[in-house]
């Protein structure tokens, strides 16, 4: 049976120069900053049961559980660094944990973000990644930065991770080829560190947060930080392949409070408008354009006319069911 410090030795500790001064097996890590940089860190908790289903595949497990976090990072405009791993492990299974591990490595080395340390213990499936990314000082992509007048952008598309789900819960049904698009977008998430940095480092956005809970719900956090409103046209929200192909209520449901997305939406001037397209065109990720910053308080959302369209959408929120 394998022990905790064999566990980490064979499956999370990896013999490579990295950036930190020192990293796993001591009583901590010791990570600077780059010189003039400041550091962003965030923490985020996936439980079994709440965050993924019980029996998720290990390998797009490990995927998601550090695409999440650095998700975090680009809606900061930060460059990943390193980060931790707590992990609580009903057992301690060599096949569940290489295909684990093999997935978190696999997208954390894409980033050049180095694991530092964390810990491990016997209970229910538990992952909590804290991750460490640098930024130059006063470049971050603030929640509370948004501006009167300011574009609200949203990177990639939207909803098809939601259209997944509800197949899961056998609230809608598709064809395998489409069902396994739609899920590929709730299992293996891609974070959008290039963008997030290029709108940090321009600077070309004022205001961002990265779609997790929903796209009224996450954007309602922008607007209350920056004491603002929005006007959100909904039919103009960029839908995911197969959810595009649904009908018109179900993509504005889903499109507009699905979550799980993990898509950038970011504010920013009207005259940065042809250097976002240019940088999201670099950053190999699109950009569509779909509402503004408003004076007047609360969130409206219209159709393509500019007509209101009332539909009682809300963010998800982990205490309330």
């Amino acid at each position: 049976m394998l022990s905790e410090f064999d566990l980490i030795k064979r499956y999370f500790n990896r013999p490579r120069p990295g950036r930190a001064t020192l990293g796993i097996g001591d009583d901590c890590a010791l990570l600077a900053p780059a010189p003039g940089m400041q550091m962003a860190i965030s923490t985020d908790m996936l439980v079994e049961g709440r965050h993924f289903f019980a029996g998720a595949d290990a390998r797009m497990l490990g995927h998601k559980c550090i695409a999440v976090n650095l998700s975090d990072l680009a809606a900061m405009g930060a460059k990943p660094v390193a980060f931790t791993l707590a992990l609580a492990l009903p057992a301690a299974d060599p096949a569940w944990l290489e295909a684990f591990s093999g997935g978190l490595f696999a997208l954390a080395d894409a980033f050049d973000c180095e694991l530092i340390g964390g810990d491990t213990t016997k209970g229910p499936l538990t992952i909590c990644i804290t991750v460490f990314g640098e930024l130059a000082p006063g470049h971050a992509l603030r929640r509370d930065a948004a501006k009167v007048g300011d574009d609200i952008w949203i990177s990639g598309t939207l909803g098809d991770a939601r259209l997944a789900l509800a197949c899961y819960w056998d609230d809608y049904a598709l064809d395998p080829g489409p069902m396994a698009i739609a899920a590929s977008r709730m299992h293996t998430p891609a974070p959008r560190v290039a963008l997030g940095m290029a709108l940090a480092a321009g600077p070309l956005a004022h205001a961002a947060i990265d779609i997790s809970d929903g796209l009224v719900g996450d954007l309602g956090h922008i607007l209350a930080a920056s004491q603002v409103g929005a006007t959100l046209a909904v039919d103009a929200l960029p839908a995911g392949p197969v959810l595009g192909a649904q009908d018109l209520n179900l993509r504005r449901r889903f499109c507009a409070a699905g979550g799980d997305d993990y898509e950038l939406c970011f504010t920013a001037p009207a005259a940065n408008r042809a250097a976002i397209v240019a940088a999201a065109l670099a950053a190999g990720t699109a950009v569509t354009r779909v509402g503004s910053i408003d004076a007047e308080p609360g969130l409206r959302l219209v159709d393509g006319g500019g007509t209101l369209v009332s539909m009682g959408l809300a963010g998800f929120d982990h205490f309330a069911s």
